[in-house]
């Protein structure tokens, strides 16, 4: 339901215009002053202006002024509404950048007219605003991976080299090649992240793509998967003792490439955010035709806010824990989740529990 504001000092007419809207299912916020209506509309931000030329307070002109002036309101669409005798003015407040106007007294019919031609207008430039972004995205995912991992793969293969070749290094230096190493896996996967959650993010807004990725056949098992990236991520953590495993083996639809993706972001947090010596378990059992992963730490855990603002590139607390990472990985794995037709959701208790829980059609 787009939302329109009305700024008109005479209340016959702001009650009638108000009626109007209502009845066509539009919702109307009002307005007695320029002042009032300026507040308004930084406060609420509505989808379309309906302002009166002359008023006490503050003129249209000058609410209109204000508005282009303030980046959050420069493009709400509004419309004047004058009296004949104001006509020779109206110039001044196209100039303005008013992109309508209506003459008074006016019809229903001409009133929602012009009402639905702006908005029609305006949906159009934000649908051309919003295609320029994905372009410029997509743009951007495509000339990344060179530009960034050619040189990444330098700096990688050449200090794994020197790394084979220890015997020749002091200690000090092999360290300091170990630890450039270290810093460019992680730039590496940082570039992955990022390339993998723009693309997704090009393909949520595309249902055809959509429609395709799900009836692409892919299918997995997923107790090998899962445990292998389990003792994997366990064994480079040093905390094999306290991972345990009980999953019973089925078959999913998606690729065992996605599938990997996202067992490999869970499980490296459940790891990341709890303590060594405290258990991390993974619980999968097939559940009439979906199949249910759990992965429980009993580590920091996340209030219910911090579950309902969890995104790409946010972190929580990160300059009391001091934390790695951009935040990409929930994200990824939660629009993987949801883009092959399953579910995400997580469950926390601070500083006691965490469960995420993955469905997954079979």
């Amino acid at each position: 339901m787009n939302t329109i504001l009305i700024i008109e000092d005479e209340a016959q007419i702001r009650n009638n215009i108000r009626e109007i809207l209502e009845l066509s299912d539009f919702e109307a916020i009002v307005a007695e002053n320029g002042l009032k209506g300026l507040q308004l509309a930084k406060d609420k931000h509505p989808d379309l202006i309906l302002c009166d030329l002359m008023m006490p307070e503050l003129d249209g002109y000058s609410v209109l002024t204000q508005l282009r002036q303030d980046s959050s309101t420069a493009t709400i669409p509004l419309i004047f509404l004058t009296a004949k005798s104001e006509w020779s003015d109206l110039r001044r407040g196209m100039e303005l950048g008013a992109d309508d106007y209506l003459t008074k007294p006016f019809r229903p019919d001409e009133l929602l007219q012009a009402i639905t031609t702006r908005l029609d207008k305006q949906a159009i430039a934000d649908e051309q605003t919003q295609q320029k972004l994905n372009d410029l995205s997509s743009s951007i995912s495509h000339s990344l991976p060179h530009e960034i991992n050619t040189p990444l793969n330098h700096i990688l293969g050449l200090s794994n080299l020197l790394i084979l070749e220890e015997e020749n290094l002091s200690r000090e230096n092999l360290e300091m090649v170990e630890s450039i190493h270290q810093a460019a896996l992680r730039l590496h996967r940082l570039t992955v992240n990022f390339l993998m959650y723009a693309d997704l993010e090009l393909l949520v807004s595309n249902p055809e793509r959509i429609v395709a990725l799900r009836n692409n056949g892919a299918k997995t098992f997923v107790q090998s998967v899962v445990e292998n990236l389990a003792v994997k991520i366990a064994q480079n953590a040093n905390r094999s003792a306290d991972l345990s495993i009980e999953i019973s083996d089925a078959i999913v639809k998606i690729s065992s490439t996605k599938l990997s993706k996202i067992a490999e972001e869970i499980i490296d947090n459940a790891f990341k955010f709890s303590q060594p010596n405290t258990p991390v378990k993974i619980i999968g059992h097939s559940s009439k035709n979906t199949f249910n992963l759990y992965v429980i730490d009993h580590g920091r855990g996340l209030t219910n806010e911090q579950i309902t603002k969890v995104g790409a590139y946010v972190q929580f607390e990160r300059k009391m824990y001091e934390q790695q990472g951009s935040g990409l990985g929930l994200s990824i794995a939660k629009r993987l989740v949801e883009l092959h037709g399953g579910e995400f959701s997580i469950e926390s208790v601070p500083e006691k529990q965490t469960i995420i829980k993955i469905v997954l059609p079979q």
